[in-house]
């Protein structure tokens, strides 16, 4: 096991601290750093795609789990073994060609499937299936007194450390139920909507009979324009539907990655970012006119369709050197005029929002941290050195919560702890078992200390 003393920060490049970086390669090792874990505590981490402090833990200890990568062979039942460290990208290249998929595909494929666990990430198409943790059936857990527990759903541990943060143990481990698909193809339709209400209809109007479902918004237009987006929804394409020369690509790993990858080699951020108003505005404009007004129909892999941000893992870069601040929250349906008005004050303030996307969830998982709830969600990056902005998010802050919604924890890099016990009612139960399960906290973040969870 290799130790070393780094610098860490979330991907969104803001607050960085300094940690001792424990790299286990086996759960043997993964205990001993548990046990000689330091005054200041330990938390896990694995690709630092956490955009807040989540997996950072100043003066303490980072246990770099990537290097737990092993996959097992998927059952009978279509249930595979897999490590904590294995990434949702890599798992579905292994998967895909076999005729599987894992059970959530989230927005990216550069998380691990504990970080998956540990944030209970939601994907495309949450009213049909939840969130990640839903579709585990079996995690092995590193306690604090660094034995490993096996812990099945239905028990309270298992729906606290499902969007637990890592609070709760080291996740080592997990055996996830997957779904059976006929090919590596997705069959995607687009539409561009007028405004934030013509947007909600058409999410609306066609119900769930495409599964998967976002939108992206164009949070610069303002008057009448305002929340005019792009809804891109899809289904697994049948055999049926490829074209003609894909007969041999139906589930070959070629076709199930995202499109190119666009790296700026050697780039450090820049100073000022490229998104100042103008810019972004230009963007949004561009990108929405370059939409279909309607099409119907397009194969894409299914990498592509899931993954395409992916395709620029260095956009965090072009942020400016204070890094970026996503900011995620969810208000229940029948609170459209919350979301209305954060938009509306959004546009109105011309914050640079070039990535803002609208998603419907469905039914709340049972983890006690877990952000899914019913209704709308609205994620969106903004440079974390625009003037005003944590005054500016306090606000909206206090707006989501009002009407009895959240902010995503796992996302997080700035709210108050004030705020994070307002949104979550689960939280007193979360704290009260894990000062029974690990009284001396031994498991702590940079984030878990800011909000006292």
């Amino acid at each position: 096991m290799s130790v070393d003393t780094v610098s860490l920060t979330g991907w969104g490049h803001t607050a960085p601290t300094t940690a001792v970086r424990f790299r286990p390669r086996t759960h043997e090792e993964a205990a001993a750093a548990v046990r000689g874990r330091g005054p200041r505590g330990v938390i896990a981490r694995g690709l630092g795609r956490s955009p807040g402090d989540a997996a950072q833990n100043a003066g303490g200890s980072v246990l770099d789990l990537t290097g737990l990568a092993r996959i097992g062979g998927v059952d009978a039942a279509g249930a595979v073994r897999c490590d904590a460290g294995v990434s949702l990208e890599r798992l579905l290249r292994v998967l895909l060609p076999l005729g599987w998929l894992p059970p959530v595909v989230p927005g990216t494929g550069r998380v691990t499937v504990g970080g998956a666990i540990a944030s209970d990430l939601p994907g495309l198409d949450h009213r049909r299936s939840g969130s990640f943790a839903r579709h585990v059936s079996a995690l092995e857990l590193l306690t604090a007194d660094g034995e490993v527990r096996t812990v099945l759903p239905g028990t309270a541990l298992f729906d606290a450390t499902a969007g637990g943060l890592g609070l709760t143990g080291v996740i080592l481990g997990a055996t996830l139920r997957l779904r059976r698909v006929p090919t590596a193809l997705m069959s995607v339709s687009t539409e561009r909507a007028e405004d934030l209400d013509d947007l909600l209809a058409r999410f609306t109007a066609g119900g769930d009979r495409l599964p998967y479902a976002s939108a992206w918004i164009d949070l610069m237009a303002r008057g009448r324009a305002a929340g005019r987006g792009i809804l891109t929804r899809g289904e697994h394409a049948t055999p049926d539907m490829r074209p003609a020369h894909a007969g041999r690509t139906l589930l070959s790993p070629r076709s199930g990655g995202a499109r190119g990858r666009f790296r700026l080699p050697g780039c450090p951020p820049v100073p000022g970012g490229l998104f100042g108003p103008a810019p972004a505005a230009l963007y949004n404009e561009v990108r929405y006119r370059g939409a279909p007004r309607a099409r119907t129909g397009e194969l894409r892999p299914v990498g592509a369709f899931f993954h395409a941000a992916d395709a620029y893992p260095d956009a965090n870069l072009l942020y400016g050197r204070g890094g970026l601040v996503r900011y995620r929250f969810t208000v229940g349906y029948g609170q459209e005029e919350t979301l209305h008005r954060v938009v509306r004050r959004i546009a109105g303030r011309r914050s640079p929002a070039v990535r803002a996307v609208l998603q419907r969830f469905g039914a709340a998982d049972p983890g006690g941290l877990s952000f899914a709830a019913p209704g709308w969600s609205l994620a969106l990056d903004l440079p974390a050195a625009l003037p005003g902005l944590a005054r500016f998010l306090d606000d909206v802050d206090e707006e989501v919560a009002a009407a009895g919604g959240r902010v995503c924890l796992a996302k997080d890099s700035r709210m108050r702890p004030e705020a994070a016990a307002a949104m979550y009612p689960g939280l007193a139960g979360f704290q009260e078992l894990r000062a029974r399960l690990d009284p001396t906290e031994a498991f702590r973040s940079d984030l878990s200390r800011r909000l006292g969870l």
